[in-house]
């Protein structure tokens, strides 16, 4: 995400680079590849003093987003910030609130938000009626470069949390109705991770109008690539699912491509006449010019600039953000101690 992040910004006019900042050697192969001669640094306290920045991009693991987001704020630099906002809900309000302190910008890469197609899944959605029940996964046949990003990952969070954010933000948009109760499981395919945490995750939620959702996402080389894409949901009036074929291809799940690839929508009604026959055909909405991964990557920079530069009020995209990460958090805790949690 960090090398599509810098790309945006190194081809968009309204900004200038003024420094790449990565402990191992992430930065000198992003230097090539953008064919640039920015600024190289290997520690992100130094480079905030020396290039003193309008702004910082952090896509970096989540175990630094706090004390990374914290720090830009008080060099006062507005952030962009990979999801989820931080690897706790209490440090993810600490981080909310250093920004409003300092009156800056805090932009959450919730990369679906700014994805045609997903608003047209969302819009789609909420004219199902209630309650409503959302079916969505995102299970990954990991291996090579990307099984050592998702084992790093699992250093800080599950993999519930930290793509379940993205899922339950997609819930929260399409219903009104409040998150009341989280239940989970999980489980360890692996000794290759830490021992409290799982590479296997399914949450449920219910909600104050009736409405139920789950999500799962496993991460590994055991992981089936049978059970990848699923995005769904029905309710009285019908249902709306995301038809992937090309994302459903051996090899896809682990490509950060596919995860945003739509291609269509299927609509369907659920009236039927007094034989009980349907009396509607099912609509597809097909979505053929949708953005690829970097162009999804540089409508957040410009929604991010935009955000800057016309002093747009974020109140409420921050506020979703803590709500997704709260609940995905108590997920987390309903795998650990076998409980169903109360919001």
């Amino acid at each position: 995400m960090g090398a599509s992040h810098a790309k945006a910004y190194h081809d968009m006019s309204e900004f200038e680079i003024i420094g790449l900042v990565s402990r191992g050697d992430s930065k000198n192969e992003l230097q090539k590849k953008l064919q640039s001669d920015y600024p190289l640094f290997d520690d992100y306290e130094k480079a905030l003093k020396a290039t003193k920045p309008d702004a910082v991009c952090i896509s970096t693991y989540p175990d630094t987003h706090e004390v990374y987001a914290i720090k830009a704020f008080e060099q006062g630099a507005h952030v962009f910030i990979e999801k989820p906002l931080a690897d706790t809900v209490e440090g993810a309000q600490r981080v909310i609130e250093a920004a409003q302190r300092a009156n800056k910008k805090l932009v959450v890469g919730y990369i679906l938000r700014h994805h045609p197609s997903w608003m047209r899944f969302i819009e789609e959605g909420k004219k199902l009626g209630t309650p409503l029940v959302f079916r969505m996964n995102l299970n990954q046949q990991s291996h090579g470069y990307m099984w050592d990003v998702h084992r790093n990952l699992m250093k800080s969070l599950s993999p519930i949390v930290d793509c379940g954010v993205h899922y339950i933000d997609v819930m929260c948009q399409m219903t009104d109705a409040r998150p009341v109760a989280v239940s989970a499981i999980g489980a360890r395919l692996t000794e290759d991770i830490p021992h409290d945490n799982y590479n296997y995750g399914q949450l449920q939620i219910r909600f104050d109008d009736g409405s139920v959702g789950w999500y799962e996402a496993g991460w590994g080389p055991m992981v089936s690539q049978t059970a990848f894409f699923v995005k769904d949901v029905f309710g009285p009036r019908g249902s709306v699912s995301i038809i992937a074929q090309s994302a459903s291809k051996d090899g896809a799940s682990d490509s950060v491509e596919f995860h945003t690839k739509t291609e269509s929508i299927r609509v369907h009604h659920a009236d039927i006449d007094a034989h009980n026959n349907f009396v509607k055909e099912d609509e597809w909405i097909n979505l053929e010019d949708e953005p690829d991964h970097q162009e999804l990557c540089n409508r957040e920079q410009r929604f991010f600039y935009d955000a800057i530069i016309h002093d747009r009020d974020l109140t409420k995209s921050m506020q979703d953000a803590l709500n997704s990460l709260r609940i995905a958090m108590a997920c987390d805790e309903s795998v650990k101690t076998g409980k169903i949690i109360s919001l």
